[in-house]
């Protein structure tokens, strides 16, 4: 990504969402108490023309209703807090989230859109994910973010440091330019980052008596650890704990809008934790999120595909928490694990005396068993033909019969289905039903390789021997750049669940402080990487390619278009478009 396209996707008007309004003159604290019920938000207040009047945040609205206001009192200006505003073009990185939601408003001062907490937080990731691998679009970040910045080498010695840091710092020069950042930054870790390339994200460190919230991210550049990148992202802890608090709060005086918006936040912090658990910075892992995201907010059926190992049952639980079917069961089967004369049982259910040995009352099966949630249908590719057709039929007809039984019965659930295997090809071959495959492919989420995100494997490496230390209750080791360079250039062909056996051995079996490249598996430390492209990558790009001058041809050149087709960022299309050479 070049510097003009980071500039543009870090717009407001591409991260702003449709804002949560009322009109001055028309609506009553009944009206705000309804919405804010069911939003959890603080709501803007316009007048007849959309110009801004104030926010009714809901910290207000509880103090009203104490106070016994009555709700079908209209709106008093005097309960308004006066909001900062932002327009469109403007860069979300300028934004300082004093408030739970900024209104966006367009060159006449008219509401167009809001930016919260949320959207910040999400514009940041895509900022990080941008930085770990491309050092010519950190000038930007340094020139237009509110919060403090700070760049280091690989030897943790300050390359840059913006302006927003300095005033902080109160340094009024580049004297600190040339200097180890622990002579400039208190209690800094950025050093150690620099060296390891393991990321720390939202960590507290005391910086001159203060408690700030930082990030810690290495920087990669063709697969070589190049310094890394500090960033304050909030000013300090008290005020993200306003922020948190703000968001959670609850008034034991109105109990009927207490029950709903305390649920709508227990399901936010749900989800975001279940999302939070999928590790991960890079480019790939970063879509792959954006796109699971997406497919929250639908009831549309998700088919997760992605090799052995990659974790696509995390994404479907991430999917289930982040929607709306929340608070209902996740019901997960592997299709491939149930013998072929019992899944249909098992999937179905079935009624007293169906067959020899069947329970006297009689058993629900996995779909009756989430209704009202998601069912995750695992290794759907390995599932027999005949059983195809009837969740064909469920999928059409949302209605499932038990074993035995005479009544269909209705079923609210929404399916979420994966698999190892290439789906299309086995519908050419004759294993899978088309009608099946494409009732199941509405959203394609295709989970990356390890080999595919290499910048991820510290992060991860990191995270399981911190996790196992503490299981085997040992200090946790330390990895050795060598070491970690082999592990960075190891294909994995078992992925996720190799690399998490890989590190469970190391932290049982190597005595000393430090994983060396001696201690590691004889596949791993024996492996000559190959210089060169290998030939099979060499295929996969020109497919990639081909796929993309072929879909740019079908929706005209429109490329934010063309990378929802692809099921792509659109920076990442541009980054390919880059690549390959494709005008």
């Amino acid at each position: 990504m070049d510097e003009a396209d980071l500039l543009s996707e870090l717009q407001v008007l591409h991260w702003m969402v449709p804002p949560h309004f009322v009109v001055y003159e028309n609506h009553s604290i009944r009206d705000m108490l309804e919405l804010m019920q069911h939003k959890n938000i603080d709501l803007i207040v316009i007048n007849q023309d959309h110009e801004i009047v104030g926010i009714m945040t809901q910290q207000m609205m509880n103090r009203l209703y104490a106070n016994g206001i009555s709700i079908e009192r209209q709106i008093d200006i005097d309960w308004l807090e006066t909001p900062p505003t932002i327009t469109p073009d403007a860069s979300i990185l300028q934004i300082s989230l004093t408030q739970k939601v900024v209104p966006v408003v367009n060159q006449n001062q008219k509401l167009v859109g809001s930016i919260s907490l949320r959207e910040v937080l999400m514009a940041k990731e895509f900022l990080i994910s941008s930085i770990q691998h491309n050092v010519n679009v950190i000038d930007i970040i340094l020139d237009i973010a509110y919060e403090g910045v700070v760049l280091v080498d690989r030897n943790g010695f300050v390359v840059k440091l913006n302006q927003a840091y300095r005033n902080f710092l109160g340094i009024l020069s580049d004297e600190v330019i040339g200097k180890h950042v622990t002579e400039v930054i208190d209690n800094t870790e950025l050093h150690i980052t620099a060296k390891t390339g393991v990321p720390q994200r939202g960590k507290v460190q005391v910086i001159q008596g203060q408690k700030m919230i930082v990030h810690r991210i290495p920087i990669w550049q063709n697969n070589e650890l190049v310094g890394a990148i500090g960033m304050l992202i909030f000013e300090g802890v008290s005020e993200l704990y306003r922020i948190l608090e703000h968001a959670t709060q609850t008034t034991k005086d109105h109990p009927s809008s207490l029950t709903a918006s305390k649920e709508t936040r227990k399901a936010e912090l749900s989800s975001m934790n279940t999302f939070d658990r999928i590790l991960g910075v890079s480019d790939e892992m970063y879509a792959c999120k954006r796109l699971s995201k997406k497919a929250a907010k639908t009831n549309a059926t998700v088919l997760i595909t992605g090799e052995t190992g990659t974790g696509k049952e995390i994404f479907a639980q991430a999917i289930h928490q982040s929607s709306g079917r929340s608070e209902g069961p996740f019901v997960a089967i592997n299709c491939a694990a149930i013998p072929e004369n019992l899944l249909e049982s098992e999937l179905f259910g079935y009624v007293e005396g169906a067959f020899t040995g069947a329970k006297k009352s009689g058993s629900q099966g996995k779909f009756e068993l989430a209704n009202g949630g998601t069912i995750f249908l695992d290794e759907i590719g390995d599932m027999p033909k005949h059983m195809q057709t009837k969740i064909l039929r469920v999928l059409e007809e949302r209605k499932v019969m038990k074993v035995g039984g005479s009544e269909e019965i209705p079923i609210n659930v929404r399916v979420i289905a994966a698999t190892h295997h290439t789906l299309h090809e086995k519908v050419k071959e004759g294993a899978f039903r088309e009608d099946l495959y494409y009732r199941l492919n509405v959203i394609e989420l295709e989970i990356p390789s390890l080999r595919r995100r290499r910048a991820d494997i510290p992060i991860l490496f990191s995270h399981y021997l911190k996790q196992f230390s503490k299981e085997n209750n040992v200090e946790v080791k330390k990895v050795d750049p060598k070491a970690m360079e082999l592990l960075m250039s190891y294909d994995w062909p078992g992925n996720i669940r190799q690399l998490l056996n890989t590190a469970e051995q190391l932290v049982t079996l190597v005595d000393g402080e430090v994983i060396k490249p001696i201690d590691l598996p004889s596949i791993i430390k024996d492996q000559q990487r190959n210089i060169n492209v290998p030939p099979l990558k060499l295929e996969r790009s020109e497919k990639e390619k081909l796929l993309i001058e072929q879909i740019l041809e079908e929706v005209g050149g429109n490329k934010t278009e063309a990378a929802k087709r692809l099921g792509i960022h659109r920076t990442t299309l541009h980054k390919k478009l880059k690549q390959y050479n494709v005008k």
